[in-house]
């Protein structure tokens, strides 16, 4: 645990901040929480984490706030309303915001910040629910070098591959190439199953052939094995993905890069949330392709 930085506070324990705040708690730093969903985060109060009545309270005392809350509005929202975390935070305090968002946002937030002697860093990560739960989640970070290598233990905490992108927005524009790569990898994943069922052959052992080959990716290693099972069960909501594909879209048009790939998986993806699939998880994109489940 940094000994200089040991009172955090975590706003947003969905799927995957309940298990980073939860390998803080377990590091001996002193947690405070705030989510819309009070439910959400008793079992980190049950294991010691102290429950907070709003974003801007969580904020007062902490020495890092971390966000991880659902869409760019909710950011703003927590920080720059007036009873938010920029009006709370004491002076010094380093903002960590892990949210898919704008790097547009990350660098307002980051301008305000230093205008009131805070640090800002925008540290989206990958992963899924399998990397929060395991502590290895990837971290791509943005803003002033001397913050993020004061808050790298805390990163440490929940995260295996830690890396500086560059100054503030540089993190967001990190995690949109991410984005980017996974939504015409995930076509793909489910088209090969569909493809594999189709055919006749066993799902299972063909999985076992090309995922450790050059076809090989942590979609494919694990969530085509949910598909198999038939389990749609959010590691990340189809919304949060569509969020994300539909930032990357405008940061693109911005640049002037066309990118048919990312268009052509938003509007899959947007399908299949008009069929209901909103708050499943990314790999029921398999059900455009098929109406049966594989077995």
């Amino acid at each position: 645990m940094n000994n200089e930085l040991h009172k955090v506070a975590f706003i947003g324990t969905g799927v995957m901040g309940n298990s980073m705040a939860g390998h803080l708690l377990e590091q001996g730093y002193e947690v405070s929480v705030f989510t819309r969903s009070r439910e959400k985060a008793l079992g980190l109060v049950e294991r010691g984490a102290v429950w907070k009545a709003s974003a801007g309270e969580a904020a007062m005392g902490a020495d890092v706030v971390i966000t991880m809350v659902g869409y760019p509005k909710d950011v703003e929202e927590v920080y720059l309303r007036e009873n938010g975390i920029l009006a709370h935070a004491q002076e010094g305090a380093y903002l960590i915001d892990m949210t898919t968002s704008t790097p547009t946002l990350a660098k307002q937030i980051y301008l305000k910040a230093k205008d009131r002697g805070l640090h800002s860093l925008d540290a989206p990560v990958s992963g899924g629910d399998i990397g929060a739960r395991e502590g290895r989640l990837t971290v791509m970070v943005g803003g002033d070098e001397m913050a993020f290598h004061a808050c790298l233990p805390i990163f440490e905490t929940f995260g295996a591959n830690i890396i500086h992108q560059g100054e503030a927005g540089a993190g967001q524009h990190t995690k949109m190439c991410n984005q980017i790569a996974i939504a015409t990898n995930m076509i793909g994943v489910c088209e090969a199953l569909a493809y594999a069922d189709s055919a006749g052959l066993d799902p299972e052992n063909v999985l076992k052939s090309i995922s450790s080959g050059a076809a090989g990716s942590w979609s494919l290693s694990n969530l085509a094995p949910r598909i198999i099972a038939g389990n749609y069960e959010p590691g990340f909501f189809v919304k949060h993905f569509i969020k994300d594909m539909e930032i990357a879209l405008d940061e693109a048009d911005r640049m002037g890069l066309d990118v048919p790939g990312l268009s052509l998986a938003r509007d899959m993806y947007v399908k299949l949330s008009s069929q209901g699939e909103a708050d499943s998880g990314t790999q029921a994109l398999f059900k455009l392709f098929k109406n049966t489940t594989i077995h």
